[in-house]
Order: structure tokens, then sequence, then C-alpha cells
């Protein structure tokens, strides 16, 4: 990317002309790893959870003790009294009706979780330089096909803005304005319980705007639909890849996307802003493994290719009893058999030969004329 465009240009409040042009921060060439992302902030998320448990008093709000042995019930508690039908009910086990659940869940659970500071840091680094390649913006469903590159910067003149409808002009603009559209057309009644909770609609995430000072922009930007501010000193990976989804789309004032280098270093120098940070590397310094594998540095070490179609190094086994080959080499007699059932079908199909009947089975019972003359003439 850095070979590509070595500068950004920087926008004027007009959006129409170049106020200039400044170097591209090396955090943008940083590795794009969506595992380390992915992780960082499910484990993030977590942190911001509200604890929640049962009450300590559920299920075990009434009288009752076990019966004890010898009158053929189970020994789990069961309530006092008589008359209703309540009384002799077993209660507090888990496995009761009206008992407490296994293991009442507390609010001292341990609900926080600690993350490696660099492993924070390279999901950072990695989704602000996801959010300068508009495949990816564009794959997370922003709609920026209209604007004039990605990162978008603009002059520092915008965190003097103080009205919204000063702020809803600039979007226009620099032709950012549709994706905010979005975000107030996706407004939908949350399904579930959640709407109960002051939860009550859900809605798709806009563009995020970083900067540097408030001098008024944080007060014109806020009411906007979707839109999030930050300053580029506390920048957040819950909103840099919500979800865990890489490619958010960010609109940098120029100061902010200035002090990059300063907060993040470059490949050169460590960052100034942090203590003994230098930016990850990259594992493969040329990713295109197409051109890698057909170089002649590697086509001159490696074996020739083989052929396409390899002689199995076993005969297959055939049944011979579909395969007529096979049963002449099993059985030499099979060919004559097989010679003369198809002579008979031939013979059939042409009439020359006639189906003959089954003799009957057993012993005659008829005699014959002689024997008959011989008992009948005594």
């Amino acid at each position: 990317m850095s070979a590509a465009r070595p500068v950004l240009n920087v926008y004027a409040e007009s959006g129409n002309n170049v106020a200039a042009t400044i170097p591209l921060p090396a955090v943008f060439k940083a590795p794009i790893r969506p595992d380390i992302v992915n992780f960082v902030h499910t484990n993030m998320a977590k942190n911001k959870r509200q604890p929640y448990a049962v009450s300590s008093k559920a299920g075990e709000q009434t009288s009752a003790e076990s019966w004890g042995t010898g009158r053929a019930v189970a020994r789990i508690p069961r309530v006092n009294g008589s008359g209703t039908h309540r009384a002799g009910q077993a209660a507090f086990g888990n496995m009761c009706r009206g008992g407490r659940m296994f293991a009442p869940t507390k609010t001292w659970r341990k609900w926080n979780v600690k993350l490696n500071l660099n492993q924070k840091r390279f999901a950072t680094v990695s989704a602000l330089a996801a959010s300068a390649l508009p495949s990816l913006v564009m794959a997370r469903g922003h709609r920026i096909e209209k604007i004039e590159e990605v990162p978008l910067v603009i002059s520092d003149n915008v965190e003097k803005l103080t009205k919204t409808k000063e702020a809803v002009a600039l979007l226009k603009a620099v032709n950012a304005y549709s994706d905010v559209v979005k975000v107030s057309n996706s407004r939908k009644l949350r399904a579930g319980q959640g709407k109960l909770r002051n939860r009550r609609h859900r809605q798709r995430r806009g563009p995020l705007v970083i900067y540097n000072e408030d001098n008024g922009l944080v007060k014109a930007f806020r009411n906007l639909p979707g839109l999030e501010l930050v300053n580029v000193r506390h920048l957040n990976l819950l909103q840099l890849a919500p979800g865990g989804h890489l490619g958010r789309f960010i609109i940098w004032t120029q100061s902010a996307i200035a002090l990059l280098d300063e907060l993040y270093g470059t490949y050169e120098t460590p960052a100034t802003l942090k203590k003994d940070y230098v930016l990850p590397d990259n594992i493969m310094t040329n990713p295109d493994v197409a051109r890698l594998i057909n170089s002649d540095e590697i086509q001159s070490v490696v074996r020739p290719a083989g052929n396409k179609h390899h002689k199995r190094p076993f005969t297959q086994k055939k049944n011979p009893l579909k395969n007529q080959g096979v049963m002449n080499r099993l059985n030499p007699y099979a060919q004559v058999l097989r010679r003369a059932e198809l002579i008979k079908a031939e013979k059939v199909a042409a009439g020359k030969v006639t189906k003959t009947q089954k003799k009957k089975s057993g012993a005659s019972t008829a005699a014959s004329k002689k024997f008959l003359e011989v008992l009948h003439s005594a």
C-alpha cells in the first residue's frame, strides 16, 4: 500500500479541493491479523458486563424439614403443615418445584478478563491498517462508493464546528453522509426482552470521527445516528472493529492522523508517546505467493513436476460376478457355460427351441397295458 500511495490528501471543509498532503503513517503498513483482533475484541467486550445474580433468598423462603428415614419417602426437606397441596411437597433442592437453582449465581463472579498490553496494541494497529483498505471497509457494509479516498483526512478547521447542521453539510460535501443515512434507515425494534431493558432499538454502525482536540467538534457530531467520536490518544478496539470485524470507516482530522507516528512509531523509530513500543513486523515481506513460487530462485532448486496421472502401486480388486474377464481367469469353464447360455437365448428368440415343460417328480402310478392283460386273464 505504501508503494502505491506514499502520501494522503487532506481535503478542505468544502470537500472539493485538496488543502494539503501528508505522508502515510507507518501504522497503516502493519500486518492485518483478524485472529488477534477477534480474540482481543471478545475479551475486551467482557469487561463492560454488568454483574447479575439471582436473589440469595430465592427458593428458600419456606419452612421445610426432612421427614427422615422410615416413611418410605426421599429424605429431601418437605414443607410443614397440612390441609393444602403444598404441605408435604419437597422444597429447597434444585430438583424440586419452587426450589432454588443449583449453585446460585453471585455478583462477585470474576467478570473482568486480563489482556496483554502488547496484544491489545497489536489488535489496534491491525484495525487501523484494515481501515485503510477500501475493500475491507466496503465488505463491512459502509457506503464509501463516492468518497475520494480511504483514509479520508479533513483539515483541522472541522474541529471548530459547533452546529449539527454544519457537521451534516461537511459530511455531504465529502460524500460520507450516505453512511449516516444507512444507519438511520436500519433502526429496528429489538427482538426479545431487551426492548424492556432500555435497549429498545438496534441499528448499524456509521463513520468513526477521530480528532486531536475538541473545540466543539463532539457537540456538532454527537447527535448524528451511528456516528461515533474518539480522541486519537484514546483509540478503542471496540470502536475500530465493532463485533471483531475489521474495516471501520474512519474520518480523520489532519492533526490526528499526523500524530499516529508519534503514538505508534515507524519501522525505523520507536513510538515516543508509548514506552518501549515498536510496530509489529510482517511475517512475509512479499505476500504475492504465486510470484514467489514462480521466481527463478525457487524454481531452480525444486524438483521437476511429476506425471499428472500415476499408476496404482497395487492391483484393483474386481468382482468376478460382474466382470467376465476376471471370472474366466478364476474358472476357465465359465466361458463355455456363458457361450452356451447365449446360443440358447438366441434360439429361443428365433423360435427354434420351445420351452419344455418340467416333468413331474415322483414314481408313475399308471399301470402298463401288458400288466393289465395278464391281470385280467387270471
